[in-house]
């Protein structure tokens, strides 16, 4: 059985690239931890905020690769010599995805009260018209 993608309508050239970021996007993997939020600050901006409550700073990491947001949760085990009678609250580590379209930039990110907030920026595209010659 053949795969058919959007990109290969013909009207969408060069779109090949868009298309692996979709395909990629939907093998992720994000399950639903930690639960997250998106919400449009204003026309150009945007914050991701994800519940990791338990987490500190140094246990998180925030990359950007390949226009693909990662931000990855890593905690300590600190529950040697511990007698638990009920452990609800589980060391756990995860990852999470974004990616991110051509122009959106992370602006900055910040820890409170148990969220990570990353705020994103979007920078608004030049329009340039280019007029094509007619070669003879």
């Amino acid at each position: 059985m053949t795969k058919i993608s959007f990109a290969s309508h013909p009207f969408l050239l060069g779109f090949e690239q868009l298309d692996r970021l979709v395909e990629r996007t939907a093998k992720s993997g994000n399950e639903g931890y930690p639960p997250y939020n998106i919400e449009q600050s204003s026309e150009n901006a945007y914050r991701i905020t994800l519940a990791v409550a338990g987490f500190r700073e140094e246990d998180l990491a925030i990359t950007l690769e390949n226009a693909q947001l990662v931000i990855r949760g890593r905690q300590v085990d600190d529950s040697e010599g511990r007698m638990f009678l009920h452990r609800g609250i589980a060391a756990r580590q995860f990852q999470r995805s974004f990616v991110l379209a051509e122009g959106v930039e992370v602006a900055g990110a910040s820890m409170e009260n148990g969220l990570l907030h990353v705020d994103l920026q979007r920078c608004a595209p030049e329009t340039v018209v280019q007029t094509i010659e007619i070669g003879k």
